[in-house]
């Protein structure tokens, strides 16, 4: 009997050491290699039908894409949305770039409900460049991606925040041009900034205008209007937006409040009404009480002026019998 050669990587269905393969959409890392062999497989004669099936397969509907870098005028950061993305990764090749792949490095995975991060702080973008000379950039940073958890496991968001950068030339290069000052000059200068060509730079700043643009864009795309009309119609669209929507919020309000200050004023001006009207009672009550518990017994005296004969003065007393007596 002839037995099969043992392989030490082989593990049998039926061993007690057989585990079953992780499934394919819990591993985001694959994603980035499936999207690396996507764009090696690029050729000169790819259009924006080949674009815009690449930006579809890895990219989600809603995704956007994020570049932060710091050029000598200072930081820069930009923001495009999905319908720009292919565009993006055309201008790389454009600018003179031959091919483009991502190096993920102690990447770190977290699980949500619906999606799936992937942050890597050791990432490197490696492009290489056919002119104006054979060169090998790598351009270092960090990369956050957020995948959707599902089937297709598309992304949802890119953001690349660029480090630092490496030109690499060639020592056989060097050594063909030892003798020429002038092509040794040229080897020294920079042929990106910041790891990317001036045809992504340009780009990106096109972007900045381009992005509100979508909307009308779109607009002309699928109503076929003249670009006049889509502007007419999306900004009124957009007043409506800011005008329509507060009126009937904020008269409501306004009206409760004002009934809410009238009542209570209205109570509060009520209740200090019948406050003075008790007190007042109570201090009457208590001074007919008073002259009542004098009785007949009170005297009223009424004192008269002397007069400037020597008139005597008069005074009035009660009796109790109720009678009136003058005393001299």
């Amino acid at each position: 009997m002839s037995s099969t050669p043992h392989d030490p990587f082989y593990s049998s269905p039926f061993g007690p050491f057989y585990r079953r393969h992780t499934p394919y959409m819990v591993q985001p890392e694959y994603r980035i290699y499936e999207m690396n062999k996507r764009l090696q497989s690029r050729t000169e004669d790819s259009d924006n039908l080949w674009w815009d099936a690449f930006a579809t397969e890895f990219f989600e509907d809603d995704a956007t894409l994020t570049l932060s870098f710091c050029l000598e005028d200072g930081p820069k950061r930009y923001t495009i949305g999905r319908t720009l993305i292919p565009r993006y990764f055309s201008t790389v090749f454009e600018g003179g770039v031959t091919d483009l792949y991502y190096v993920l490095k102690h990447s770190k995975e977290s699980y949500h409900n619906s999606s799936i991060t992937v942050d890597c702080d050791q990432c490197v973008m490696v492009t290489q460049h056919g002119k104006p000379m054979f060169t090998k950039v790598c351009t270092e940073g960090r990369l956050i991606l957020e995948f959707t958890f599902d089937d297709l496991m598309r992304i949802k968001t890119w953001h690349f925040t660029i480090r630092q950068y490496r030109e690499l030339v060639p020592r056989s290069i060097l050594a063909m041009h030892a003798q020429d000052p002038q092509v040794l000059d040229q080897l020294s200068k920079n042929i990106t900034r910041m790891g990317l060509t001036n045809f992504t730079l340009n780009y990106l700043r096109l972007c900045v205008i381009l992005e509100p643009m979508q909307e009308l864009m779109s607009r002309h795309k699928t109503y076929n209007l003249s670009p006049r009309d889509c502007l007419k119609t999306c900004l009124f669209q957009k007043w409506q937006r800011m005008v329509a929507p507060p009126e009937p919020t904020r008269q409501p309000t306004t009206k409760r409040r004002k009934r809410k200050n009238s009542t209570s004023s209205t109570s509060n001006s009520s209740a200090g009404n019948a406050a003075n009207s008790t007190s007042s009672k109570k201090k009457t009550t208590a001074a007919n009480l008073s002259l009542s518990s004098q009785g007949l017994g009170a005297t009223l005296n009424r004192s008269l002026n002397p007069g400037r004969d020597g008139d005597l003065c008069q005074s009035t007393a009660v009796t109790p019998a109720g009678q009136f007596k003058e005393k001299h």
